[in-house]
């Protein structure tokens, strides 16, 4: 197979050539013997059968008497049949061995003691009733499970039920994590600028582990190739699948590819999946190598996509895979027709349905994992998804979970990170899923259906009103409420000590301030604009006007960080990162929802925790909340 640089090769048919590749190299494992007790998940290298019955004697199968059934024969209500101890029957319990001369068993509650050796029955009993025949269970010499097969735990029992105490399994495959770089440095609390942490090895050693597969993860490798390639003929040596981490796309210091190369063959570079096209397929040694990119998320990817599919063919037996659900799109998403993609999705079910919304799709953005709910897969050759379209969702946390989760969409406030934690110390089977889409975006996810709840804080400049003008304006006769939410703090973030010397709006035009602004729909853009409107200063005066973040602690981090020197948001946020805070208004924060929602157990539930006092506590902490009347409804 000829190899060229940077393919664009379809997932299935490039992992079905390198897997018929890898047959070739003969990259089976080995069987290994262990103790039954201890094989929980792992696979029979071949067939196990049982070396005794089960029972292997007849058993008694409930407690009571045992007797010869034609000596009860005639016994009736009418006609009682008197018993005499070790002549016409015997004392057992379940379990016991069947005696000799019996053939039946009668449970304790159909007898009647007359005296310590006399009893009395009135229902005769039948040859072999309420006895375990030899080899009811498992008969000697029967198959209890064929080759590739997982052990369950059921199986362990039937195992030693069927006098198996050793078995033959196959070996564990050792994945070798070699992660490479010259910018990557082991974890650390305090990185210096241009050094990266390396925490991909780790997500993948967990993903193994959590595959059952052993992982071994290499000391980082600079970017040389000589001291790569040496990395990656030891871990071939002493691994079965190796993953060169970083390095694989066309990059000027990107050695993976040569690296496997020069020490074995590349048969892909580049498959039409995104995240992950710079993926390698290679054999070194006979040894699979899958270089992955160095972006957690196309990582992730290509470990589920590839890896996985690789070490099924290796161990011959499928590991675990997510269930799937049907839901409907809350927002359109394109696609390239070039790639493969695979779209991290938040999933709740309002009412009836299911709702899917896509996350941050930034193959670095390793935290869009955390907060996924599922995968949406995304054909080659489609361009996209309409809003309202039905999807399969390939889930990444069970269905049950997803059905106790609450939908927030819209403005985002740390109260609703504040409320998710004491609903989950409340009911650790509730859960909070909130998307950051504005206030604007919020109010359309109720007009639609897609949410439980909405965050907004929305002023109405004809009014100075906050948020009923809107929702009277875009739910008119919709049946939505508001659940009062808090007051709180709004006002210019800027570095502490304010070097600048930034005290009202004008101020940011000019003294040429480098602004960080929210999202357009935001409720805090419409206080901007509205702030600038009466300020009189022209949008465009304002440098960083159109640079946009999604949450006010996103605002504040680049502030921290230098890259600006001031951003309107709430107290709480600038508090957070310690920088000074210069009050332009008061504003409330609201929740809308469906009249309707507001029996639905989560949405009640969240009500709850916002009028409780362990809620009021941690938002006085954070500073810049007024609390009165939070979670009363107020109808419209």
């Amino acid at each position: 197979m000829k190899y060229s640089y940077l393919d664009n090769k379809e997932l299935g048919s490039a992992v079905d050539e390198f897997i018929e590749s890898l047959r070739e190299s003969d990259f089976y494992l080995g069987e290994e013997e262990v103790q039954v007790s201890d094989a929980l998940d792992r696979i029979v290298s071949q067939a196990v059968f049982a070396g005794i019955s089960a029972p292997h004697y007849y058993a008694c199968a409930m407690d009571g008497i045992a007797v010869t059934a034609k000596d009860t024969f005639g016994a009736t209500d009418t006609t009682p049949v008197m018993l005499k101890r070790h002549r016409d029957f015997e004392t057992v319990d379940t379990g016991d061995p069947l005696p000799e001369d019996k053939d039946a068993v009668i449970m304790v509650e159909d007898v009647i003691v007359l005296d310590k050796d006399t009893v009395k029955i009135h229902a005769a009993a039948s040859p072999w009733q309420h006895v375990r025949q030899i080899g009811e269970d498992i008969c000697q010499d029967e198959m209890i499970l064929p080759s590739n097969t997982k052990i369950e735990p059921a199986a362990i029992g039937a195992m030693l039920a069927g006098g198996i105490g050793r078995v033959k399994v196959c070996k564990k495959p050792v994945i070798g994590l070699i992660p490479t770089g010259d910018e990557i440095v082991s974890p650390r609390p305090n990185p210096k600028a241009g050094e990266i942490i390396e925490f991909n090895t780790s997500i993948f050693s967990a993903m193994a582990q959590k595959w059952g597969v052993e992982a071994k993860i290499y000391p980082i490798v600079v970017d040389n190739l000589e001291m790569i390639k040496e990395s990656l003929v030891m871990a071939c040596e002493e691994c079965d699948l190796v993953v060169l981490n970083a390095g694989s796309s066309a990059g000027r210091e990107d050695y993976a590819s040569k690296a496997i190369e020069e020490t074995g063959r590349v048969y892909t570079h580049g498959i039409a999946i995104r995240p992950g096209k710079p993926t390698i397929l290679g054999i070194v040694g006979g040894k699979a190598v899958i270089g992955v990119p160095g972006y957690p998320v196309s990582g992730i990817i290509v470990m589920e996509k590839v890896v996985k599919k690789v070490l099924e063919n290796m161990i011959k037996s499928p590991l675990s895979q997510g269930e799937k659900l049907e839901a409907n799109l809350s927002r359109r998403v394109m696609s390239s027709l070039k790639y493969q993609e695979f779209v991290r999705m938040k999933l709740g079910k309002v009412k009836d349905r299911f709702i899917a919304t896509p996350l941050n799709r930034g193959a670095g953005v390793v935290t869009s994992f955390v907060k996924a709910d599922g995968l949406l897969e995304i054909p080659l050759n489609k361009e996209g998804i309409e809003v309202g379209e039905k999807v399969e969702i390939t889930l990444l946390r069970s269905k049950e979970d997803i059905e106790n989760t609450l939908l927030i969409n819209g403005s985002h406030d740390p109260l609703i990170d504040q409320a998710h934690d004491l609903l989950k110390r409340k009911d650790y089977t509730k859960h909070i899923s909130s998307s950051h889409v504005g206030s604007m975006g919020g109010i359309m996810a109720v007009k639609r259906g897609e949410t439980h709840l909405a965050g907004i804080h929305l002023l109405d400049e004809a009014t100075g009103e906050y948020n009923k003008a809107y929702v009277n304006r875009y739910l008119k006769n919709s049946g939505a409420c508001i659940i009062k939410g808090v007051k709180r703090s709004q006002g210019l973030m800027v570095a502490r000590g304010n070097p600048m010397g930034i005290n009202d709006i004008k101020d940011l035009a000019d003294k040429k301030a480098r602004y960080v602004n929210r999202q357009k729909g935001s409720g805090t853009r419409v206080l901007l604009d509205y702030l600038l409107g009466i300020s009189r200063v022209d949008e465009e005066k304002i440098y960083g006007y159109d640079r946009e973040e999604l949450t006010h602690l996103s605002v504040a981090v680049q502030i921290a960080s230098g890259s600006a020197d001031a951003g309107l948001g709430i107290y709480s946020a600038a508090k957070v990162y310690g920088l000074d805070f210069v009050p332009v208004c008061w504003e409330r924060y609201d929740f809308i929802t469906a009249r309707e929602l507001l029996d639905d157990e989560k949405v009640a539930g969240f009500a709850e925790i916002l009028k409780s006092d362990e809620l009021k506590a941690a938002l006085d902490k954070l500073g810049g909340y007024e609390t009165s009347g939070i979670g009363e409804v107020e109808y419209l």
